[in-house]
């Protein structure tokens, strides 16, 4: 009797062999789920991109000062980047430039139907670009000259033009590359014609030309300045979604 009762007791485990493979088709249905491990994949990637938010900074080693001059200064810069990356950059470090959008619009006020103030433009011949170029009126900020102040000044330094309201559209880096110098564009209304007093270098022909007619410049390649392009299209932009409003 005990031969027999070690028989059935070696009978199970032959049925579990035999059981094996009804359970492995059970396997492959419950590894279906690791699909969503793909939706998880793509949300850390979103965390990763927030990261600029925590405002990491860099580290500066040591600047040289390569060349001085009365516009600007290069400077050779050993730092550690945010992340921990040893990095040596080349700078041009610039006060920053002031950028202005000045706008008569009582020419207009004939047409109330159709938005189309003048803009002032001015062209001038730019050696970097090796050409001349139809730009907004613009110029240097004064070390420590407060931006708003700078833009009245370089509107009547270069136009003759005041200007009763004044606000500010946008600040941006034109090539933050190799290049520290910030653009902030205002826009000026309610212009007062007045007398222009250039700085010696400068030879400007300015004259007041249609915002339409401004855009088809644009269309066309004839405008190639960046400060310009960035104004007149952004401004464009906001003034036609308010009116839509």
């Amino acid at each position: 009797m005990a031969k027999k009762k070690n028989a059935v007791k070696a009978a199970k485990p032959k049925g579990a062999d035999k059981a094996a493979p009804k359970t492995a088709p059970k396997e492959k249905k419950a590894a279906k789920p690791e699909k969503a491990k793909k939706p998880a994949k793509v949300k850390a990637s979103k965390k990763k991109a927030a990261a600029p938010a925590a405002e990491e900074t860099e580290q500066l080693l040591s600047s040289e000062i390569m060349y001085q001059g009365p516009l600007f200064r290069v400077v050779h810069d050993k730092l550690i980047e945010p992340g921990g990356r040893h990095s040596e950059r080349d700078v041009i470090r610039h006060n920053g430039s002031v950028v202005i959008l000045a706008i008569d619009a009582n020419k207009s006020k004939a047409k109330k139907s159709k938005y189309d103030p003048w803009i002032v433009m001015e062209r001038q011949y730019r050696h970097a670009a090796g050409r001349f170029l139809w730009e907004l009126p613009a110029g240097k900020l004064e070390p420590g000259e407060d931006a708003l102040a700078g833009a009245k000044r370089e509107l009547a330094e270069e136009t003759g033009y005041a200007a009763k309201k004044w606000r500010s559209l946008v600040e941006y880096f034109a090539s933050p590359g190799f290049l520290g110098e910030s653009m902030r564009i205002f826009v000026a209304e309610g212009l007062v014609a007045g007398d222009a007093h250039p700085e010696a270098d400068e030879h400007i022909d300015f004259r007041l030309v249609k915002l339409s007619e401004v855009l088809k410049m644009i269309d066309k390649g004839a405008i190639q300045d960046g400060k310009t392009l960035t104004g007149v299209m952004l401004y464009t932009r906001l003034a036609g979604g308010k009116r839509k409003k």
